[in-house]
């Protein structure tokens, strides 16, 4: 079976400072769907089922163009990749990536906060939707919006820094298809309380496995994945 852990990760550059540059969280979700991307399967997805993919919060893209480099180079693997964020120079950024990787207008872009300016054809529709979010508790000198910079929006997630995810958790299951096999893949911090957002989002209605973790500096970083349950 054919595995594509060997393939090279997206060329990046990003010459907009508000715009959050591919760190050790982008590549722990890289390194996992290298693992998890086979010929056949999409962590045990089967290609076939896989009609949409959502990057949400996609930054510079550097993971809805490497999904564009797996579907490339295998033939199996054709769902239509959306890329979104709150951000235009973030769209503007991940366009010209896009572009460096010698891809043009495959990737179809939205800017939205969150799914706000989501189409409603949209709806139902995506099978996987990852999200690496702004997971760090607010500093004091922003817990007041109107000291919010851009930049903020690439961290921030809230005074208890899942605020945000759990905002995207509610709006999510509108757009997920839940009639076939689907995933969401999110990020968390053990700055955060990690106990206390499993029980949010098991409350949400969702199936929660932590698959990876990586110590990184003066925190550790969950790979959340994440699945409706069945009511």
């Amino acid at each position: 079976m054919i595995t594509f852990y060997f393939i090279t990760d997206p060329l990046i550059e990003c010459d907009h400072e508000k715009v959050y540059y591919p760190s050790q969280d982008s590549f722990l979700l890289i390194e996992y769907f290298k693992k998890k991307i086979n010929d056949n399967y999409f962590d045990g997805i089967e290609l076939s089922e896989i009609e949409n993919v959502l990057d949400l919060g996609t930054g510079t893209g550097i993971i809805a163009i490497f999904l564009q480099l797996i579907k490339s180079q295998n033939q199996n693997f054709n769902p239509r990749i959306f890329a979104s964020d709150i951000l235009e120079d973030a769209i503007t950024c991940a366009k010209e990536n896009e572009m460096l990787n010698n891809f043009n207008n495959e990737i179809i872009f939205l800017q939205s906060d969150l799914f706000k300016s989501f189409p409603d054809k949209l709806k139902s529709s995506f099978n996987i939707i990852i999200f690496n979010p702004p997971y760090l508790p607010s500093s004091e000198y922003i817990k007041n919006r109107k000291n919010k910079q851009l930049i903020d929006y690439s961290w921030d997630g809230g005074l208890k820094g899942f605020e945000i995810l759990i905002q995207f958790l509610k709006e999510a299951k509108e757009f997920l298809n839940l009639g076939k096999e689907h995933y969401i893949y999110c990020l968390s911090s053990s700055r955060t309380i990690i106990e206390d957002l499993s029980k949010k989002i098991m409350k949400l209605g969702y199936n929660n496995e932590i698959i990876e973790k990586k110590h990184y500096f003066f925190e550790d970083i969950f790979l959340h994945r994440l699945k409706c349950l069945k009511s």
